[in-house]
């Protein structure tokens, strides 16, 4: 069964001062489609124009030109009900520190017009893990309590679409565990994920696929997997039993670096060498490799290549 398309863009584009002399091109002609169900990372460096294609989809910055589509409505003739299909979890903590969570739902319900009958307060509560904090006040919240119940009051009305801008940012290790398992819980449930970070590794575990973004312009988009096929150079770590006289050289097109611990880091090109090569030159040096560890590099390399231009 082939899924629907929960948000499709085509030549989006955004300018900012558009009859200045400088103009500033936030979005320039961008076409992406994402699933339904599935968790879509976008990335970019500061200025790449994630937080213009959010505000774009939750209305409140107008498009330069090039067409919406969200849930099957066009935002030029259906604006209420692309909003209405999407919940958007800010990166700013922007809570009443005198509301319960249980009030702060309700408030927010009311705010999107959902009558009393059909609201799912404690359902959402939760999902989010919050339903002992229910009647507590918003300050007695932890931090990573806080973020859960902004979750929470962009699933008031029920979208099938959460977009997450930046969730983890400035958030510890373990609470940034716990925000992606309620996420991926939300995910298994049917709600398409939209996730802008600028946590590398974040988006490498969560997405699905991956949009990478540059100054406005898309430069990747693709399966999180195939991206992570794309790295050309592959790392290998050799433990030896003893010091040698190894200056950081090229051999075949293979880099070599020996450390103080008796370890030397290889970098070549995976397509090009076998390890067994490699391993051959090491023993030629007349040493025993004690351990060896690979690095098949992460999405920060992909980034990297894509972005530096």
């Amino acid at each position: 069964m082939t899924k629907k398309n929960a948000v499709s863009v085509n030549q989006l584009t955004k300018i900012y001062a558009k009859k200045s002399t400088n103009p500033i091109v936030a979005l320039n002609e961008l076409n992406l489609e994402v699933k339904e169900g599935e968790i879509f990372g976008l990335l970019g460096p500061n200025g790449a124009g994630k937080t213009t294609f959010i505000n774009i989809l939750s209305g409140t910055v107008i498009k330069t030109k090039g067409s919406v589509n969200v849930w099957g409505f066009n935002l030029d003739k259906n604006p209420r009900e692309v909003r209405a299909s999407i919940g958007i979890v800010p990166q700013e903590v922007n809570l009443d520190a005198f509301f319960s969570p249980r009030k702060l739902l309700e408030l927010q319900a009311g705010l999107y017009g959902v009558p009393t009958k059909k609201r799912i307060t404690d359902t959402i509560l939760k999902m989010v893990s919050l339903e002992k904090q229910a009647n507590s006040y918003s300050r007695s919240l932890s931090g990573g309590m806080k973020r859960r119940l902004l979750i929470a009051k962009a699933l008031v009305h029920q979208p099938p679409i959460l977009v997450l801008d930046e969730p983890t940012a400035g958030v510890d290790v373990e609470l940034r565990k716990n925000l992606w398992k309620n996420v991926k819980n939300l995910n298994k449930q049917g709600v398409t994920i939209i996730l802008t970070t600028h946590y590398l590794f974040e988006a490498q575990e969560m997405s699905d696929r991956i949009a990478i973004l540059n100054k406005g312009n898309l430069v990747a988009l693709d399966t999180t997997k195939n991206l992570l096929n794309k790295i050309k150079t592959k790392k290998i770590i050799f433990k030896i039993n003893k010091p040698i006289n190894l200056p950081q050289k090229k051999i075949n097109g293979i880099s070599f670096s020996l450390n103080s611990n008796n370890e030397i880091t290889t970098t070549y090109e995976r397509n090009k060498h076998k390890i067994e090569d490699i391993i051959g030159i090491i023993k030629n040096e007349g040493v025993e490799i004690i351990d060896i560890s690979t690095d098949d590099g992460n999405l920060e390399d992909v980034f990297i290549q894509l972005t530096k231009n």
